[in-house]
């Protein structure tokens, strides 16, 4: 594509506690060609009355609309079930609002996995999604998986492929990889061909004692290559739309790599992707910017903290923006 539509995620800026029409008109307010709607707290999220206005009112705003659900590895076999529903649930949402796909994601982060090796949970994530490609192709929607903090992109990429690629894809993250000692460039080239969405978050990586320390930063603060990953985008990847995700406000979190035990979480990991991600890390430093520490489990409800993490969300969204549309060329809208 010579020039990617661009939009913005909507859980950056979760601390709004914003509904879905409000989202809606904020992105058109920043004349962004896109939406995607993810982890949505508007009252009428499982209403299908709700779902048809939030797609009537996306088509009159002009802005394509993505979205869908969490995760939906389940954790026993007695789990399998619930799980059918969940994505069951989220192809008629996602149909019905008019997304061309459904996100879900494996688990969490690696420590979120079951009990047992990758490749189980691998076959699991794949019976459970076939069990649905007929009703998702009927329903003209593909499965989005996103690489979250569980799996290595060549993983993720095995579950896409062993799952079918006429029902499935990439929910393409740039920011997840660091926390599975990738190098984002890397998990671009592994899952950009079959990439469904793009979704652009930077981050500080930068080594400590024992290993590296990583955190998300608004987008050109950090030390990812974006104008190199959109290259590389734009040769492999499918057309799609451009997400701007920037999650901020978390501490910096560390990759003891040089402790043993560390791995044994990552019994796959290969030494040269390792290796690429160190060199990384050898490169970068930590955030040197102003940021409130206040994205943690029980704190945010708390003022005036919660007051400054609103604040933080949208500027740190707007500045992203402007960043991707004034530094990186993207968009489409804004120009006219």
């Amino acid at each position: 594509m010579d020039r990617f539509p661009i939009g913005l995620n909507t859980y950056c800026l979760r601390a709004m506690r914003w509904h879905d029409q409000k989202l809606l008109d904020y992105a058109a307010g920043l004349k962004l060609d896109a939406i995607f709607l993810q982890d949505s707290i508007d009252p009428g999220t499982n209403d299908p009355a709700h779902w048809k206005e939030v797609k009537d009112t996306s088509a009159r705003l002009g802005l394509h609309l993505e979205t869908g659900t969490g995760g939906s590895l389940p954790r026993t076999p007695d789990g399998f079930d619930a799980s059918v529903k969940l994505l069951r649930d989220a192809i008629r949402r996602a149909a019905a609002m008019g997304s061309p796909l459904v996100r879900t994601l494996v688990a969490s982060d690696r420590q979120s996995l079951p009990p047992g090796p990758v490749e189980k949970h691998i076959d699991t994530m794949i019976k459970l999604l076939r069990t649905l490609r007929s009703e998702a192709m009927d329903a003209g929607v593909k499965f989005a998986i996103e690489n979250h903090k569980d799996l290595l992109c060549q993983e993720t990429r095995q579950l896409i492929d062993g799952a079918g690629k006429e029902f499935t894809g990439s929910y393409l993250d740039t920011g997840n990889p660091v926390f599975v000692m990738e190098d984002p460039i890397q998990t671009v080239e592994t899952l950009g061909p079959v990439a469904l969405t793009l979704h652009l978050r930077d981050s500080v990586v930068y080594e400590t004692r024992n290993g590296a320390a990583v955190e998300w930063v608004p987008l050109g603060e950090g030390i990812i290559d974006f104008r190199r990953i959109l290259a590389r985008a734009r040769e492999i990847c499918p057309p799609l739309y451009v997400y701007i995700k920037p999650i901020t406000g978390r501490p910096p979190q560390v990759l003891p790599y040089l402790e043993p035990d560390f791995w044994k979480m990552f019994p796959d990991a290969r030494a040269a992707d390792v290796a690429r991600f160190m060199a990384l890390a050898k490169s970068g430093h930590p955030y040197e910017r102003e940021m409130v520490m206040e994205d943690v489990a029980g704190r945010s409800s708390i003022e005036p903290y919660a007051a400054a993490l609103q604040y933080q969300q949208r500027d740190h969204m707007e500045r992203s923006v402007e960043y991707a549309k004034k530094s990186l060329d993207l968009g489409i809208r804004w120009r006219t």
